[in-house]
């Protein structure tokens, strides 16, 4: 009689089809944000305090009309300065933000979301249901996704 099989005894592996990993899952729902009436020095001081880049600006209702940056806030000193004046008080987020901000889906899947990063050279995406805010995905909840899914799966 000659030899079966030269790999031994086959088992049975249970193959556990991946799930989409979802922007959901990664997104920060615990988010500061910022008022249109808000002073720009006063998001100046939030920004470096909380060591962050920029946040979304909410009405009353908590939904989503605009998006700050540090950038924004550096035209705002840099005009200043231009013109030989000191910050201006009565600068607020509402003259200062950017009123098109585009949103994406928290069910989107995690590496959608990260070529979407990439295509709109953006650093942060807010997530919007039910025109409430409810979260926002950055760069680096993605590598963070990455690096789980990494450590799970990837060789």
């Amino acid at each position: 009689m000659g030899i079966k099989s030269f790999q031994g005894k086959r088992t049975t592996t249970n193959t556990k089809e991946s799930e989409p990993i979802l922007v959901s899952d990664y997104m920060t729902r615990n988010l500061i944000t910022f008022k249109e009436e808000q002073p720009i020095e006063e998001v100046i001081e939030t920004l470096i305090k909380y060591k962050i880049s920029g946040g979304p600006v909410v009405n009353e209702k908590n939904e989503l009309i605009g998006i700050i940056s540090e950038g924004d806030c550096m035209k705002q000193i840099s005009e200043s300065r231009y013109h030989n004046l000191p910050v201006d008080k009565n600068n607020t987020v509402k003259k200062a933000m950017i009123t098109s901000v585009e949103t994406i889906d928290g069910n989107m899947n995690i590496f959608d979301a990260a070529n979407k990063f990439l295509e709109s050279k953006r650093r942060r995406f807010p997530i919007v249901e039910n025109g409430k805010l409810v979260g926002q995905i950055s760069q680096k909840d993605v590598l963070k996704a990455a690096m789980k899914l990494k450590s799970n799966t990837w060789k």
